[in-house]
């Protein structure tokens, strides 16, 4: 993360799900607000990169969108992640909160996601922690929109490699004893094997047993030097950001992090998986990243 600045890779997935809301088919996962909450000045700055991108690469433009041109890699390189992910974890929590009186949602790296504004159960409190630059960012966001912040919504700045997660949670009003769903959507691929396993103790120690935790990961074969997958291009934009991605990991190696934290894994979504519950028979070319996975796991009982 650059020091004193937003995440532009936060401003990348909120400009694929603006994009894809208002003008995708058969909607993947249709996050209404993005357009309003990333803003006219951000979607524009993100949408000249891509621009960049795309002249760089010799890529002619497929079509206008408000006077930016949309290409190929959009739909290419950044929207099957965030927009598959993001189902998939909404999805799961629905499931989850359907059964249970309350719970608590804690959205790790929350970005610009816009689920405490286009949540209707009032029973769901909800947790956003983030980059305390990103997190400002957003802050002015709904400030500029007058949008007014839910009661049942909390926001707590943190920087997942330094800070004590439980103690940040605490103090912003979680309850160890509540049914929780914890979403890291996005961060693991910035976070050193070390920083993950310490993530997912800090977690598991906060989580009553039958809590589930929700995440994507790259696996161990994005960052091999003959490579071509599209997350290992994915990363080198990412670097350029000045967000570099750390580490690949694979299923057997994430099994073993989450189980010596006290975690089952549930569901777990193969690339073809993916492909299969969210891209099969599309029109537009989108497809399942082929390095990436979901899991769903849960806290074990005792």
């Amino acid at each position: 993360m650059i020091a004193a600045q937003e995440s532009m890779t936060a401003k990348l997935c909120s400009f694929a799900r603006a994009y894809h809301s208002m003008l995708g088919k058969n909607k993947i996962f249709d996050d209404y607000l993005a357009y309003d909450i990333i803003g006219k000045d951000a979607y524009d700055e993100i949408g000249g990169l891509l621009r960049g991108q795309a002249e760089a690469a010799g890529q002619l433009p497929r079509y206008g969108f408000e006077s930016l041109l949309v290409f190929e890699e959009m739909d290419h390189y950044f929207s099957p992640i965030a927009l598959s992910r993001i189902a998939f974890a909404e999805r799961a929590l629905y499931r989850f909160a359907r059964n249970r009186a309350s719970c608590q949602y804690v959205i790790c790296g929350a970005g610009m996601d816009t689920f405490a504004f286009r949540n209707t159960d009032e029973a769901v409190q909800i947790f956003e922690l983030d980059h305390p630059d990103t997190q400002a960012y957003k802050l002015r966001r709904i400030h500029e929109l007058r949008w007014e912040i839910p009661a049942n919504t909390h926001y707590a700045a943190i920087d997942f490699e330094r800070d004590d997660l439980g103690k940040v949670l605490l103090h912003s009003g979680f309850q160890t004893y509540e049914p929780s769903f914890f979403s890291l959507l996005g961060v693991s691929y910035y976070l050193t094997p070390e920083a993950f396993q310490e993530f997912v103790r800090s977690v598991s120690s906060l989580a009553s047993p039958g809590s589930q935790f929700v995440l994507d990961f790259p696996d161990e074969s994005t960052f091999e030097p003959d490579s071509n997958s599209r997350v290992r291009r994915l990363a080198e934009i990412t670097e350029q950001l000045g967000e570099p991605m750390r580490h690949g990991f694979s299923l057997a190696e994430m099994r073993e992090i989450l189980s010596r934290e006290g975690f089952v894994i549930r569901n777990h979504e193969s690339p073809a998986d993916i492909q299969r519950h969210f891209f099969d028979e599309r029109t537009d070319h989108q497809q399942a990243m082929e390095n990436v996975h979901f899991i769903l796991a849960e806290k074990k009982q005792y």
